[in-house]
């Protein structure tokens, strides 16, 4: 059950703490406040935990500063959207907006390797006015005598250079909560000189420790990728272990499903789930077109498939696009054959912004239609 407050029952209102009190006392129910944040103003939920069927809502409804009662049924509970609810909500992490509302570029090296090849990247970034990027430092393969990455080692170097040309957030995968330790400690010896977004990669969608461990920790916003062989409704419900333990400033991603059907490409391009997982839930929607197609094949329009992805995510409602790129792809030690080149790069920007005009064009097609 969650308690949605009226917007003047503030935490140092009579109302408000009278509202607390009373919970407190209910039989076998705790409680867990969250403070959602909208485009217009901030709003108090109230969950309730525990043995809620018993309780009345109509007197719920009626304790000081309760403006409405939801009952929950459904799976995502915290992170669903209930009873038609399209009350638009974002987050911020470190001067950067995420919301279904806007869109966000991140793109960089899947693995890091050199220090110059991390330096060429983040400068183009800059030039170009983009503030996010991807890193990897810990790189999960199937093969146990792959490079796994450079670990805490890059770490940094990787945000003193991120600093140093005004990179505000990078998306870093970890495997272990060592790797949140270690990227922690990290920034407080740099100086904190730029932001992480933890990422939990598709292998690790279903690592249930991890996802609490993750979960737990409110100081990193996450990015969780659908896992490649389960179903929608399964990686969504690892996206609401992280927000039942406390973290709701969540990403999902999608970044295609392992199947054959996909053929040629590395895996199914799941995009056409962008509008379902916003219909769902409240969670921005991250789209992955380079480990979705995985090939730098280039289609008879002379478009890359890479680029034709990334426009069907955009043109769908994407809110963040996860993108190799690499100084130079025959170099890289992780995914070289499928990262753009760096001269791509104001192309791929540019069809992005096409894709995403075209996009909020038909969102006021829509709403005009619709007077």
């Amino acid at each position: 059950m969650i308690l949605i407050l009226s917007p003047d029952a503030q935490p140092d209102s009579t109302e408000y703490r009278q509202l607390l009190d009373h919970l407190g006392q209910l039989p076998k129910i705790k409680t867990r406040i969250h403070h959602e944040k909208g485009a217009q103003q901030t709003l108090t939920e109230i969950y309730l935990i525990g043995d809620t069927a018993s309780l009345s809502l109509e007197n719920i409804e009626s304790l000081p500063g309760v403006e409405r009662v939801v009952r929950i049924s459904e799976e995502y509970r915290v992170l669903g959207r209930h009873k038609d609810d399209h009350r638009p909500t974002h987050f911020e992490y470190n001067g950067v907006r995420f919301g279904q509302d806007n869109l966000n570029v991140f793109a960089g090296l899947c693995a890091v390797d050199t220090p110059e090849h991390v330096e060429m990247m983040m400068k183009a970034l800059r030039d170009h006015g983009q503030v996010c990027t991807r890193m990897g430092a810990y790189k999960p393969r199937t093969s146990p005598y792959a490079f796994q990455g450079h670990g805490k080692a890059c770490l940094p170097w990787v945000f003193e250079l991120a600093g140093k040309y005004g990179i505000k957030v990078i998306a870093m995968e970890v495997t272990h909560e060592s790797h949140v330790d270690e990227i922690r400690e990290a920034l407080k010896q740099t100086g904190n000189p730029t932001g992480v977004m933890l990422q939990i990669g598709t292998r690790n969608t279903q690592n249930f420790e991890l996802l609490k461990i993750v979960g737990r920790q409110r100081e990193f916003p996450v990015l969780l990728k659908r896992g490649f062989g389960i179903t929608l409704d399964e990686s969504l419900n690892a996206a609401e272990y992280l927000a039942s333990e406390g973290n709701r400033n969540v990403v999902f991603g999608l970044r295609g499903m392992k199947t054959n059907m996909g053929d040629p490409h590395r895996n199914l391009v799941d995009f056409a789930h962008v509008p379902v997982v916003r219909r769902l839930t409240r969670m921005p929607v991250c789209v992955d077109p380079s480990h979705s197609v995985g090939t730098r094949n280039r289609a008879p329009d002379g478009l890359l498939e890479i680029f034709h992805a990334t426009m069907q995510g955009v043109i769908a409602g994407a809110n963040m696009i996860l993108v190799d790129f690499h100084p130079a792809p025959t170099k890289a030690l992780v995914d070289g054959p499928q990262a753009l080149l760096m001269e791509e790069l104001p192309l791929f920007l540019e069809c992005v912004r096409n894709a995403r005009e075209a996009y909020e064009k038909n969102v006021r097609l829509l709403a005009s239609a619709s007077k």
